[in-house]
């Protein structure tokens, strides 16, 4: 069973798709990274997913029941944009809010539950307004966690954090899906952490899902390439495009691409009178990856 079946899904605002025909399946118990660039349709269609949008047309599913059963819509938790909290409340009040508003029978206990998740026992009696940014997404992510949701929907929600901030939310993450077996859809911008948790991913373009793919066929289809330092970059990359076909410089290396035999390139930058200073094979990762795919479908 999937937690989220969409097929053929529209919205349009004033004659604009913001969605056309979107089909897209997230898998029950995935970290479903959800891709695309400003305006592609990813608000729009988690807000439709939620049933804060109505559709124009098409048929959105949530575990395999239509996603306006009364039954299934309690399964689910989202933070969309922000937490909506009341700034002069303690954190406890507002989750208090939203408990009763849920309707839960033993709301002290469920907040508990969802502050330590979110790593903030001890904050329960701040200020809401004198919350960081991370502790605010944080309570955000309590607040959807709250009745133990089966599927969570979250909109940028790493977006604006420093280190730490994007490491703790990292770890809330991983440990609601392995430990609360919680299917989650995340969007985000930040595509480098995005790919230290994510299952999977589903790749949007004005308002169509061009690509989904699961974290192992993204790492097989990456693309490889050695990167290398010498002393004379310049003449090493005339030496090193005369024999392959890709050879860029970027961030202070010359990358081939689309090679494996490091040993060959090393043999044949020194027989062309190069000394190799630093040489090392890597592959692009989800950012690179969704740059050179959104280039393609450009050039389409």
């Amino acid at each position: 069973m999937n937690a989220i079946e969409i097929r053929n899904l529209s919205k349009s605002f004033r004659g604009m798709y913001a969605v056309n025909n979107l089909n897209m399946t997230v898998p029950v118990g995935a970290i479903y990274g959800f891709i695309g660039e400003n305006g592609s349709g990813k608000s729009t269609t988690e807000k439709l997913v939620c049933g804060h949008l109505v559709p124009d047309g098409g048929e959105i599913k949530l575990f395999g029941k239509d996603y306006k059963d009364a039954g299934v819509r309690v399964r689910v938790g989202a933070l969309i944009e922000n937490a909506g909290c009341f700034p002069s409340s303690s954190v406890y009040q507002n989750l208090m809010m939203q408990a009763i508003n849920l309707g839960l029978e033993n709301p002290d206990a469920e907040i508990a539950r969802v502050l330590k998740i979110v790593r903030m026992e001890n904050a329960a009696k701040t200020k809401f307004k004198r919350c960081s940014l991370g502790m605010k997404q944080r309570i955000g992510i309590a607040m959807a966690l709250l009745g133990d949701p089966a599927l969570l929907i979250l909109d940028e929600p790493i977006n604006g954090l420093d280190t730490d901030g994007m490491k703790i939310m990292r770890e809330i993450l991983v440990e609601i899906t392995t430990t609360y077996g919680c299917t989650v859809l995340i969007s985000s911008h930040i595509l480098g952490e995005l790919e230290k948790i994510a299952t999977h991913y589903g790749i949007i373009r004005q308002g169509k899902m061009i690509q989904e793919l699961t974290a192992k066929e993204m790492e097989a289809r990456a693309r490889v390439f050695v990167s290398i330092k010498t002393k004379d970059m310049q003449g090493a990359k005339t030496t090193l495009k005369a024999k392959y076909e890709k050879v860029l410089e970027e961030n202070g290396y010359l990358r081939v691409y689309d090679v494996n035999d490091v040993e060959a390139i090393v043999d044949y930058l020194i027989k062309n009178g190069h000394v190799v200073n630093e040489i090392k094979k890597n592959k692009i990762g989800l950012e690179e990856y969704y740059v050179e795919l959104m280039s393609k479908k450009e050039n389409e």
